[in-house]
């Protein structure tokens, strides 16, 4: 009797594995916005993608990996959108992905959380914490955040364009990550 409890007894004890998510790229969104000479502007990433491990048990045990296409930022102004790819903003040549790499969700409330990870863009890594929210719905998940940056922390607007008296430094990003749980 005892040989029959203890192979139950592990199964029990092994920890639930995390679903990985796959994100649904035309219900998801990657914005952003800013000033330029004091006007506000606002534009999109349009292509960008999301590895999602999540297990809602688990939360400290999520990790998320992003990649933005620095190449595909849209405002819809011709002469903005010609140079952010240049060398003085993404230079998406020679830096053509930024990344933002974070394990472990933390329950701060309701459908509240903040992870901790590392945003890699033209080659320049900071940790930072992201607060978003989250809705779980079957195999459906939202994921919805802001966060405001400092662009010069990550040499974005070199030369001319580094002190901010053109285009602001501070730059807030907007993301609705919508994904799918796979089997």
């Amino acid at each position: 009797m005892k040989a029959f409890l203890l192979p139950a007894f592990l199964l029990a004890a092994t920890p639930a594995c995390a679903a990985t998510w796959t994100m649904q790229p035309d219900a998801s969104t990657l914005g952003f916005s800013g000033t330029q000479t004091g006007a506000p502007f606002s534009g999109e990433f349009k292509q960008w993608s999301a590895e999602i491990s999540y297990d809602p048990a688990h939360p400290e045990a999520a990790h998320v990996h992003i990649v933005v296409n620095t190449g595909s930022a849209h405002t819809g102004d011709t002469q903005r959108d010609e140079a952010m790819p240049g060398a003085d903003w993404f230079s998406a040549a020679a830096f053509p992905q930024a990344v933002f790499d974070a394990t472990g969700f933390t329950p701060a409330g309701g459908n509240h959380f903040t992870t901790t990870g590392t945003l890699t863009i033209r080659g320049i890594s900071h940790k930072l914490t992201l607060p978003f929210t989250m809705d779980v719905a079957g195999s459906q998940a939202t994921a919805e955040g802001e966060i405001t940056l400092n662009r010069g922390d990550y040499g974005v607007g070199q030369g001319n364009w580094a002190s901010g008296d053109w285009v602001g430094l501070p730059v807030e990003v907007k993301f609705v990550l919508a994904a799918t749980a796979t089997p």
